[in-house]
């Protein structure tokens, strides 16, 4: 193991070429298998898509009650873009706390430690592909697409996968006062 600190600069992947984002390039990179990017960017793209239409569709047959309720009618034409709805969704999965093992005196703790901002996101890309893997009876952009949606109402498994770590990082709370001890990257 080295004793300094590491030589390599972190890469950012190029923007993806529909949208210009790179949080969008390092989603499609994480979806890719065996190299093949334009059919990552392909399923992508067509999910931000199924996204989009369905949510016009559920705002369409669920106008916002209320007369004069501005701030409904502001959140349903803000959750027509299938953009926002996967970011939304990402900031709805990614976890705030993760249990860390950490070794002292000779037994193990599960150590709560808050999750820093690129491990957060990555976790959260990470989750929601997952989920829409595990998901069956779907082409995968379909299965995405739903995975979102299901994300964006804080419902599905990619969700379900960050309330379990916050509810063991709740339960492993007492040991809290181990993070400092090992905790040699800051």
């Amino acid at each position: 193991m080295p004793r300094r600190a590491r030589s390599y600069e972190r890469r950012i992947p190029t923007a993806d070429p529909k949208f210009n984002s790179v949080k969008y390039a390092k989603f499609i990179n994480y979806l890719m298998e065996r190299g093949k990017k334009t059919v990552a960017q392909k399923i992508f793209y067509t999910a931000i898509d199924t996204v989009t239409e369905k949510m016009a569709a559920l705002s369409a047959s669920n106008p916002s009650t209320g007369a004069g309720s501005t701030d409904s009618k502001e959140t349903a034409d803000k959750s027509l873009d299938g953009k926002q709805v996967f970011e939304i969704a990402l900031k709805n999965v990614s976890p705030m706390v993760e249990v860390k093992g950490r070794r002292i005196g000779g037994s193990n703790y599960q150590v709560p430690m808050e999750v820093q901002e690129p491990r957060k996101t990555t976790l959260g890309m990470k989750w929601l592909i997952n989920a829409a893997r595990a998901r069956k009876g779907a082409p995968m952009g379909e299965k995405l697409a739903a995975e979102m949606i299901d994300a964006y109402n804080k419902l599905g498994n990619a969700y379900k996968k960050r309330e379990d770590t916050h509810r063991m990082a709740e339960s492993n709370k007492a040991f809290a006062h181990f993070a400092r001890f090992g905790n040699k990257r800051k």
